[in-house]
């Protein structure tokens, strides 16, 4: 095999498809990308068994072939040789050679037939912006679980419902929730998308203009696949049942207060750099302001208030995560924003806090981002 190709083009499709692979792979062979070259051009490829990435390039093809090679080796080669085209070749010995203006590399050839089949996805499709999806993904899958104890919490359940797709996450603390439009089979169907590979569709398709979306496979290989122009993603889907968090938000929501974001976002980041770690921060919400109280270790005491506008009830005092407030605040793509206080059938339960955009002091968000935070117990 022999061929010739822009580098920058090499660099950006190689570094692709390897962002999904785990830095360290239990099997070797996975570590792996997959190279074929034809008449039309490259394919370059990379597979784990859970997620794949695939991607097509243009090329000069002096001899069609395939090859398998260490992906995170080649892909720092790639992105470090000269301003110059890149050609690879298969030498007598079997070793593939890389040359780029006077810069030579001669890497090891890993074994093509022992390398797994990428997974080919045929089924129920839609198109989604990906501007909007993108955004949905940065709103939602912070909120899923890092905690592999409970698989289906680390995922991002994806729903589709008529013209509508919904993007919902939760590890128990929290939900995140966000819709998106969707132009495609209007049949109800879900999938749960692990969060590590979904939050990566985000950040590379985001400015794609759209995205093709497509469910396949049955039992326990079911799974999804994200395209974008000459870009593939798939994911093998977590199995489990996604809780139903969506009856958890309320469909009141007269008692909420109103603050800015920014300052918010900064006060809470102040006050709670003496709080020790994972204590509660406390808020009071009166008719003009939020204030913010915390104490830690070392006798160290801080407090601080923000401007907001209270509606529909008493003041408030209640315990919040600041962590999860301020991840929630930064996913609020709106100058202000608005703290509900829902309520409970039972008294002895903490209520959570509903947090959506408010584009005014006075005018609701047009988003349909929702977040849900549940309270901290405050000693007295």
């Amino acid at each position: 095999m022999r061929f010739q190709v822009n580098r920058d083009v090499f660099s950006e499709a190689v570094s692709f498809v390897v962002k999904l692979l785990p830095q360290r792979n239990p099997q070797p062979i996975l570590a792996g990308v997959l190279i074929e070259a034809d008449g039309t051009g490259l394919t370059l490829s990379a597979f784990d068994y859970e997620a794949s990435a695939r991607t097509t390039i243009e090329a000069t093809v002096d001899t069609p072939g395939t090859i398998l090679v260490h992906g995170r080796l080649l892909s720092d080669i790639a992105s470090r040789l000269p301003n110059a085209p890149i050609e690879i070749a298969v030498e007598e010995d079997g070793g593939i050679a890389v040359t780029c203006g006077s810069a030579r590399f001669t890497l090891a050839a890993m074994p093509v037939e022992e390398y797994p089949s990428i997974p080919e996805v045929s089924g129920t499709s839609g198109v989604v912006p990906a501007d909007d999806f993108g955004t949905a993904i940065s709103q939602v899958g912070f909120a899923a679980s890092r905690d592999d104890v409970t698989p289906v919490l680390t995922g991002v359940q994806l729903e589709v419902s008529g013209q509508n797709l919904s993007l919902v996450a939760t590890d128990r603390y929290r939900v995140s929730l966000r819709d998106v439009p969707w132009d495609g089979e209007a049949v109800e169907s879900s999938a749960l998308v692990p969060a590590r590979t979904l939050v990566e569709v985000g950040k590379t398709f985001g400015h794609a203009g759209t995205i093709q979306i497509a469910f396949s496979g049955a039992g326990d290989r079911e799974i999804i696949a994200f395209t974008a122009g000459n870009k593939t993603v798939t994911s093998l889907l977590i199995k489990g049942n996604f809780p139903p968090v969506r009856r958890l938000f309320p469909e009141q929501t007269d008692h909420y207060a109103v603050v800015n974001t920014a300052d918010l976002i900064e006060a809470v980041r102040r006050v709670s750099l003496v709080l020790d770690r994972a204590a509660p921060l406390r808020f009071t919400f009166t008719s003009d302001s939020v204030t913010m109280d915390a104490s830690g270790s070392e006798h160290a005491r801080a407090s601080e208030s923000v401007d907001a506008i209270l509606h529909g009830g008493d003041e408030v005092t209640l315990g919040l995560n600041p962590q999860y407030l301020t991840e929630a605040l930064g996913a609020v793509k709106s100058e202000f924003v608005r703290v509900t206080f829902t309520s409970s059938d039972n008294a002895n339960k903490l209520s959570p806090v509903l947090i959506t955009s408010q584009t005014s002091v006075d005018q609701a968000g047009l988003d349909s981002f929702k977040y849900l935070l549940q309270p901290n117990l405050l000693l007295r």
